[in-house]
């Protein structure tokens, strides 16, 4: 009796159709991202990043819990648990409390750019964990996307990296393993489920440490600051990993992940129509070289 061959590890190659509609829903889930940094800036000006990192998941955990309720989703499956507490550790607790201790040292602008190395990390989590096998040309113009964004924080830092940067570093890999990850887990449970049950699931853990970094300051702290956390708690942790995962799933994890090389430039213009900052030639230029490579990626 002949054998029957063995299904391939490898997913299927996205159509043409998929491929734009993951883009759309990529290019919209960094345009909500692309205000994390600054939001959390604010946040923590008044607030411990303890709390601020840890705390918006609360906040985005109850959004989850009344939507899985609202329409009635079933539970996960067990096989769908490991992965699902692989995206809780990675961008319901490792991202956000990096990035909340970076931003007490740095400004947003700066862990921006220094966030733009995470669709290079996407890609290699995606071929870690999804068993994506992108061309050689793609990885071409992924390192030249990460080598713009790279040289132009330190052309923005005097030529130096900052000792946060270690800490978004952390959050960078943590970030782009639950990416990789969540985007698999979206090929078949959902985007919107996947982030809801990984944010349902690490509640109680949430919950308690939020309630211990809780301090005197919950009373003095700002309206910019609450804005902030406001922010970070219902789009940046909730709202926009609909749009992420689902970009994610339908275009491929390693390509769409290639659309947050444009984060650190519109976290930039979005602080320069909020705050009234100044943008120069250099980063519009820069900027323009990331969209090619996007572009140029895309197409391999």
């Amino acid at each position: 009796m002949p054998r029957r061959p063995k299904p391939s590890v490898h997913p299927p190659l996205p159509s043409v159709r998929d491929r734009r509609q993951g883009l759309l829903f990529g290019l919209v889930g960094v345009a909500s991202f692309s205000l994390t940094l600054p939001a959390t800036r604010a946040a923590v000006a008044g607030l411990d990043p303890v709390f601020v990192g840890l705390g918006r998941a609360v906040v985005a955990a109850v959004l989850a819990a009344v939507a899985l309720l609202a329409t009635r989703t079933p539970w996960p499956g067990r096989a769908h648990l490991p992965g699902l507490a692989v995206v809780a550790a990675g961008v319901v607790v490792g991202f956000p409390l990096f990035s909340a201790w970076a931003m007490r040292r740095v400004p947003a602008t700066h862990g921006a750019i220094v966030v733009g190395l995470l669709p290079l990390a996407t890609a290699v989590a995606a071929a870690w964990l999804a068993h994506e096998r992108p061309s050689r040309a793609f990885w071409l113009c992924a390192l030249a996307g990460s080598a713009v964004v790279v040289g132009f924080a330190l052309w923005q830092g005097g030529g130096a990296f900052h000792l946060a940067d270690l800490l978004l570093v952390a959050a960078v890999v943590s970030a782009a393993i639950g990416y990789a990850e969540g985007g698999r887990l979206a090929r078949t449970l959902g985007g919107w489920q996947v982030i809801s049950w990984a944010l349902v699931l690490a509640s109680p853990a949430m919950l308690a440490a939020t309630l211990l970094a809780a301090d005197a300051r919950l009373q003095t702290a700002s309206a910019s600051a609450w804005a902030g956390f406001a922010y970070v708690g219902v789009v940046s942790m909730f709202l926009g990993f609909f749009a992420w995962y689902r970009g994610l799933a339908l275009g491929g994890i390693a390509a769409v992940g290639q659309v947050q090389l444009l984060q650190p430039f519109l976290t930039i213009f979005a602080s320069a129509w909020l705050l009234g900052e100044t943008v120069d030639a250099a980063t519009l230029v820069a900027a323009a070289l990331v969209i090619a490579t996007i572009a140029l990626g895309r197409r391999a």
